[in-house]
């Protein structure tokens, strides 16, 4: 690799999309990652307002190389309207990466948990593989694995397969198809959704899913109030539980 590079440095972010004043920087980030943050003059980040309110946080500990307002952080490609994915401006993917090419660390950043896990930073992490940038992961926090290692469900095998279909149908049809697998294979299903629709999805899969398959829900991890419950569906239904509908969960379920 060459020296006149620079490294992408993948930056943890915390679970609160940047709005709980009240959640200490320290809690959840290791010291050194701060620091880094703190040095780093370049951003690549899916939101650049939760980037923002991280750097206020990481300032208030140490202070940023410089300004806030004087740092580049450029926002990822959005996807075509009505598509998934990263997008398909490959131009504009590159481009991300021309302050690394001049020598700079560029901080690649999600809005909220490891960037490139269940996130469209993954694109750049490949380009920059296929350009012979060096990669530099950072330790933070991770709502999928801390929600399985609370789960009590099985860790061994498991498997993160993001959101289901919005519809109805499709729905149940996906959350039979994700319990069949787990049974056969004693596997872990680990599977998200849009905070306003926790609620929802929890109807869903108590309304699909056969009475002894197990359900873990974990809401706002490494957030106050934050808390994980596993059960079987047969005692979920019993439990007159309500999801908050502005707080990240995560759900998995073993059959």
């Amino acid at each position: 690799m060459s020296a006149t590079r620079g490294r992408l440095m993948l930056m943890p972010n915390t679970l609160d999309f940047g709005v709980d004043d009240s959640l200490d920087l320290r809690e959840v980030l290791p010291q050194h990652v701060i620091a880094t943050a703190a040095r780093l003059t370049h951003w690549a980040a899916e939101s650049a307002k939760t980037t923002r309110a991280l750097l206020k946080r990481v300032d208030a500990l140490v202070p940023l190389a410089q300004p806030l307002q004087a740092l580049q952080i450029t926002e990822l490609p959005r996807p075509p309207k009505g598509g998934r994915g990263g997008g398909d401006d490959a131009a504009a993917w590159l481009a991300l990466l021309d302050p690394v090419q001049s020598g700079h660390d560029l901080g690649l950043i999600s809005e909220a948990g490891l960037p490139a896990v269940a996130d469209p930073g993954a694109r750049l992490v490949a380009l920059a593989h296929e350009a012979g940038i060096e990669v530099v992961a950072l330790s933070g926090p991770s709502s999928l694995l801390l929600a399985l290692a609370a789960s009590g469900l099985n860790g061994q095998s498991f498997a993160f397969v993001g959101y289901l279909p919005v519809d109805a149908g499709g729905r149940t049809a996906r959350i039979r198809e994700l319990e069949a697998l787990s049974a056969r294979a004693q596997q872990t299903q680990l599977l998200i959704e849009t905070p306003y629709r926790n609620e929802a999805l929890r109807q869903a899969l108590l309304a699909t899913l056969k009475p002894s398959t197990r359900l873990s829900v974990s809401v706002g991890l490494t957030l106050p109030g934050g808390w994980t419950q596993t059960a079987t569906v047969a005692d979920w239904r019993a439990n007159r539980t309500t999801l908050p509908d502005r707080i990240p969960a995560v759900f998995a379920l073993l059959a």
